[in-house]
């Protein structure tokens, strides 16, 4: 074994040795996180895409029935309440998850958080 390097070579060495430790491990603790998660994702993609085309079935189904037993008594007007009613449901959750963007709950601040505390433990 040689002796370590004292001075400003052997430091810088040492900081870049350190450094590409710190890269490799942040690599390797995603790369193990996202092996773990790949099938609970993929499994959750599937189940909210058949709950979604469920729902979508439901809520056709529940319309037609509310029109149909409204028809004799409304009518026509029916069918504008029940487009009024889907307008303004579709316009309330525009309206939230733009709220959502605009307080930042997609930036990811925990993640942001750790990467901006080891760029202040580099500096």
């Amino acid at each position: 074994m040689s002796p370590p390097r004292a001075g400003l070579i052997g430091g810088a060495l040492a900081i870049g040795k350190n450094l590409l430790g710190l890269l490799l491990c942040r690599l390797e603790l995603a790369a193990l996180e996202l092996s773990e998660v790949r099938a609970a994702v993929l499994k959750m993609a599937v189940l909210f895409g058949l709950g979604l085309i469920t729902a979508a079935f439901a809520l056709a189904c529940w319309t037609g029935l509310v029109v149909v037993l409204a028809w004799d008594s409304l009518g026509w007007k029916i069918l504008a309440i029940v487009a009024a009613f889907f307008t303004v449901a579709t316009l309330a959750l525009v309206w939230y998850a733009r709220a959502m963007i605009e307080q930042g709950k997609l930036s990811l601040p925990a993640t942001m958080a750790e990467l901006r505390t080891d760029r202040d433990a580099l500096l």
